[in-house]
C-alpha cells in the first residue's frame, strides 16, 4: 500500500476534509494483550484469562483492552501518511471516542483516517484526524473518534 507523502503544513491543507487512507491489517494476539496488561497493570480476566473468558465471558474469548486498540494509532497513522520534514511531533488530544464493538483475540483490525482540521498556529501545524478502527468481518467499528497532533515542521 502506498502512503500519502506530506512535507509541510500547506500539503496537509490540500487534503482537508478528505479521507487520507487506511492502514494495513494488524492481528491482535493474546501475547500482545498480555503485554499491554502488564504495562498498564490492567489484568482483568476478560483480557488475560482465555479459559475463563471462553466459559464466563460474553464474547467467547478474551478481548483487547480498549486503550490497547487506541495505542495502535501511531503505528497505523504511519502506515497511512508518511510525514517528513518536521522537527517534532506531539500528541495533543483525543476527543469523542466511542467504542462500538469489542476486538476479540486474533481479530484483524485496521484504521481509516480522515483530515478534519488543519490549523497553522504560528508555524506549528495542529492536525485533527477522524480515526475509525475497522474489525475485519464486523459491521461495527472497534472505535470512532478524533485525535490531534502538533507537527513542528522545519522552515
Amino acid at each position: 500500500m502506498s502512503r500519502l507523502l506530506i512535507q509541510s503544513h500547506q500539503e496537509f491543507e490540500q487534503h482537508l476534509g478528505k479521507k487520507l487512507g487506511v492502514s494495513d491489517y494488524h492481528t491482535i494476539t493474546q501475547d500482545q494483550i498480555n503485554k499491554f496488561a502488564d504495562a498498564t497493570l490492567d489484568h482483568q480476566w476478560i483480557h488475560t484469562d482465555p479459559e475463563r473468558a471462553k466459559k464466563e465471558g460474553a464474547f467467547g474469548s478474551t478481548i483487547a483492552h480498549g486503550y490497547l486498540t487506541i495505542s495502535l494509532l501511531p503505528l497505523m497513522w504511519e502506515q497511512v501518511v508518511d510525514v517528513r520534514n518536521f522537527k517534532m511531533l506531539v500528541n495533543y488530544g483525543i476527543d469523542q471516542f466511542k467504542f462500538g464493538a469489542p476486538v476479540l483475540v486474533n481479530n484483524n483490525v485496521r484504521t481509516h483516517v480522515w483530515l478534519k482540521e488543519c490549523t497553522n498556529l504560528r508555524g506549528i501545524s495542529r492536525i485533527k484526524l477522524r480515526v475509525q478502527m475497522e474489525i475485519e468481518g464486523s459491521k461495527k467499528p472497534a472505535f470512532d473518534g478524533s485525535i490531534t497532533f502538533l507537527y513542528h515542521f522545519n522552515s
